[in-house]
């Protein structure tokens, strides 16, 4: 029995030998199967991330976009502004000028009713001394208040004939 041990002996370390290539490329196929898996999934989170680049640079433009918009819009505001505050002054500067047209308006009214009651007072003063003056001298008073209407024409009176209609004609000559 003895020779056959160390037959065995190689034979088991000549399987030893053979197993452990078999282990090693079994192990190899193993890890180029988990290569290829983290290949995939790096290719997919590549692509994940271009299409995430794009959306951020879309999204980039659209802000850089709507930031334009935003200080258009700001100048058009303080434009508007300056315009309403420019009508303000122009409606404040135009109604002190109407105030002081009405007032000026006011005060010549004013002042012809003053004067109007003056030239009534010197009338009736005048008309006073004209009548003391008529008494005086006995004349008949040429302004009393009632007025005498003058008589309206009569068109007969002034003998005026009618025509009858129809019997007029024109001669020509």
């Amino acid at each position: 029995m003895a020779p056959s041990v160390p037959r065995t002996r190689a034979a088991a370390a000549l399987h030893i030998k053979q197993i452990a290539p078999d282990n090693q490329s079994r192990m190899i196929r193993c890890f180029r199967a988990k290569l290829a898996t983290v290949r995939r999934e790096l290719a997919a989170i590549n692509k994940e991330h271009e299409s995430n680049q794009v959306k951020l640079e879309a999204s980039h433009k659209t802000i850089a976009g709507l930031t334009e918009i935003g200080l258009c819009m700001s100048k058009k505001i303080e434009r508007m502004t300056a315009k309403k505050q420019q009508a303000r002054e122009s409606h404040m500067e135009c109604h002190h000028k109407m105030q002081a047209r009405i007032q000026e308006a006011e005060d010549t009214i004013q002042e012809q009713h003053l004067v109007i009651e003056a030239m009534v007072e010197e009338k009736s003063s005048l008309l006073q001394t004209i009548q003391g003056l008529q008494e005086e001298n006995g004349a008949p008073a040429p302004f009393d208040d009632e007025w005498e209407e003058e008589p309206k024409e009569n068109p007969e009176e002034e003998g005026l004939e009618e025509i009858p209609l129809g019997e007029g004609e024109i001669v020509e000559e």
